[in-house]
């Protein structure tokens, strides 16, 4: 008589929580953009569930230094744009971002929200716009909370219970 299979299929959290320690990071590091963030939330594993990690991403997040923080937002790009977004969208996402980033100093970042891919241009260009008028410092908070709700959706992507192996939606710079 054959052996049964078990029932039990391990979800993309358990792979993560069992994965050596350097997969572990890589994969992180993918989500976080920060070697420090990523390198303390593999250190915490074994996660009893995605709740419980993402909790713990909020407060490894909140302990980051300042260079911590520009190091994870020297990671990030601009969220890519549907293909048939016109030109003349792409161009004014450049103009707004170039502007942001001469302003602050980084890229600009926002996390995904409930908009659908056709509304998410619209999304970002007013989130730029909005947002230049910040002071800087406040700015710095505004982006630091944005990375972490980037990180909550990466992180939800690649490890909740009906995640796929799949690249995250935000790509790193080229280089990172």
């Amino acid at each position: 008589m054959p052996a049964q299979r078990s029932p039990y299929l391990p979800t993309p959290l358990d792979a993560f929580n069992l994965a050596p320690a350097e997969e572990a990071r890589a994969l992180l590091l993918r989500c976080l953009r920060n070697a420090r963030w990523a390198h303390r939330l593999a250190e915490h594993r074994p996660y009893p569930d995605l709740a419980a990690l993402l909790a713990a991403a909020d407060e490894a997040a909140y302990d980051l230094r300042v260079v911590d923080l520009a190091d994870a937002l020297a990671g990030e790009s601009l969220p890519e744009l549907p293909e048939d977004t016109y030109s003349a969208a792409h161009t004014a996402l450049s103009a707004a971002h170039a502007a942001y980033e001469a302003r602050f100093g980084h890229v600009f970042v926002i996390a995904p929200g409930g908009a659908s891919p056709q509304e998410s241009l619209d999304r970002v260009l007013e989130g730029i716009r909005s947002r230049l008028a910040n002071d800087p410092e406040d700015e710095r908070v505004i982006a630091a909370e944005e990375l972490r709700g980037l990180a909550r959706h990466r992180l939800t992507t690649h490890l909740g219970a009906t995640a796929t192996r799949t690249t995250c939606h935000y790509a790193p710079r080229p280089g990172v």
